[in-house]
């Protein structure tokens, strides 16, 4: 019995199958196998994560909804090859196209541009092009171009692609996005119907970036592949315990293909330190070494049950004043045990601070016994003669303002949420989505101090409430002559 020869593809067999549009995600793979000799793996190798094939028939087909979509991929992960890969199908397949390519930087922006005219100086696509590309743009003979835009007003208001996508979105000026969400148009491509869509790709390495905005709002269909999900395939031969990507990988490795090698992976995880590691090639949440609370999870410390109002809690509250900024009302309620639950936030900006008032008489929940805010309120307002905190006494309501240094209520925080010995006894309900992305995004400045940026006003009526709950009262010994 002789073996079969395999098949020899020649580059005039590779461009008639690259002139057939493939009809599903199995013909996807198999067209990018033959045409680009691109080898992907049928899934993704991590739970709860995708793989680079997901992607490209999301963009490809474009059936899913939502249409737009973020890709949260590792370093040296291929999101920017990718996205090339998806702009030479878009041209290929649907004649007259216009895709945009944004990214972070000009030079960013060029890679995608360098990566996608390398796919058309392969034999198999190398006749579709309609003239040489130049720097900045490339044309098909059906009419499809792409074209690399600058991070500009006046190269992003004066376009109207049908895609738009994003490469780093990370490093964006939030600007520039702004005013990008409003540049794709809808159009009639031969027989595809190509709707406006914007893509955005990128590491996720600060949790007060673009990418945490657009992880969290769920408004964009998302994908999320790690070092793990694009590694080569690991050899038999190679074992699993001595090898340092072994926590991370457990073996996934020996299953699929991928694109960055065993050996490559073990180098980059030797030269940094774990926090980087996690974030930026596991896909993990981001570093939080400059974190104010990098003591507070989510995951942790997130309720979701109401207590039930019985004689046995103590109702309070924190505030933090603001006017043109964010006035910051926490509702909190104190058990027996001296656990702390955060039950519900007041969070308005433009308001005045009587209507402030009337929205903690007009709460649900029990009036709170005291309220704990910053002693700044003593100070009068210039227009009104009376400083916040007469205000709020005039109205009934019991008022705390202790004064003391700014790290001492950090640490009685911090010691809420991770004691040095036992349990947590600080909760968050998850209703209180303002004072959880504070928390969450509440950074340390190069002076070690916390910044007044944005995410302070949750944080801070935190601390007022904390800082007049548990700081501890100190006894004065005067000694008499």
């Amino acid at each position: 019995m002789t073996t079969p020869r395999p098949t020899i593809l020649t580059s005039r067999h590779r461009a008639l199958i690259a002139a057939v549009r493939p009809a599903n995600r199995a013909q996807l793979r198999q067209w990018l196998r033959i045409a680009l000799e691109i080898n992907l793996p049928r899934a993704p190798r991590m739970p709860d994560h995708q793989s680079p094939l997901d992607y490209l028939a999301h963009a490809f087909f474009a059936n899913a909804h939502p249409r737009d979509c973020v890709v949260w991929a590792c370093r040296g992960g291929g999101k920017t090859f990718y996205a090339a890969v998806a702009t030479a199908l878009d041209l290929i397949f649907k004649p007259g196209v216009e895709v945009r390519i944004l990214g972070g930087s000009l030079e960013q922006s060029r890679r995608m541009h360098h990566h996608l005219r390398a796919l058309f100086d392969k034999p198999a696509l190398a006749n579709l092009l309609d003239a040489r590309p130049t720097e900045r743009r490339l044309t098909l003979i059906n009419k499809s171009s792409v074209e690399i835009m600058a991070q500009s007003h006046t190269s992003v208001r004066g376009s109207r692609p049908q895609i738009l996508r994003c490469d780093e979105a990370e490093l964006f000026d939030p600007d520039i996005w702004e005013a990008a969400q409003l540049t794709t148009r809808s159009k009639q491509c031969g027989d595809t119907f190509v709707r406006g869509a914007i893509e955005a790709l990128s590491t996720h390495h600060t949790p007060t970036g673009l990418m945490s905005q657009l992880i969290s709002d769920n408004a964009r269909t998302q994908f999320r592949w790690s070092v793990t999900d694009v590694l080569e395939q690991c050899p038999p031969s190679r074992p699993c315990a001595p090898c340092p990507l072994e926590p991370d990988c457990a073996g996934a490795a020996k299953l699929g293909a991928g694109h960055i090698t065993i050996d490559d992976a073990i180098t980059l995880k030797s030269r940094t330190d774990e926090a980087t590691w996690n974030a930026e090639m596991l896909c993990n949440a981001p570093r939080r070494t400059d974190a104010v609370y990098p003591e507070f999870n989510p995951d942790t410390h997130t309720i979701t049950l109401d207590p039930p109002i019985t004689d046995d809690l103590r109702w309070i509250a924190g505030m933090d004043f603001g006017l043109r900024n964010p006035t910051a009302i926490l509702i909190a309620c104190l058990d027996d045990c001296g656990v702390l639950r955060i039950i519900d936030e007041h969070i308005r900006a433009d308001t005045r601070l009587a209507d402030h008032i009337e929205s903690i008489r007009a709460s649900r929940w029990p009036q709170p016994a005291w309220i704990g805010v910053d002693p700044a309120g003593h100070q009068r307002s210039d227009q009104t003669g009376i400083s916040p905190i007469t205000l709020l006494r005039k109205h009934n309501l019991a008022i705390r303002a202790r004064r003391s240094p700014v790290e001492l209520g950090l640490r009685l925080v911090r010691a809420r949420f991770k004691p040095a010995g036992g349990s947590p006894t600080l909760f968050i309900h998850q209703r209180c989505t303002g004072l959880i992305r504070s928390l969450s995004e509440y950074r340390l400045a190069p002076n070690g101090a916390p910044k007044k940026d944005g995410p302070d006003h949750a944080a801070d009526a935190l601390r007022y409430l904390v800082l007049n709950l548990d700081r501890p009262y100190a006894n004065q010994f005067i000694k008499y002559a």
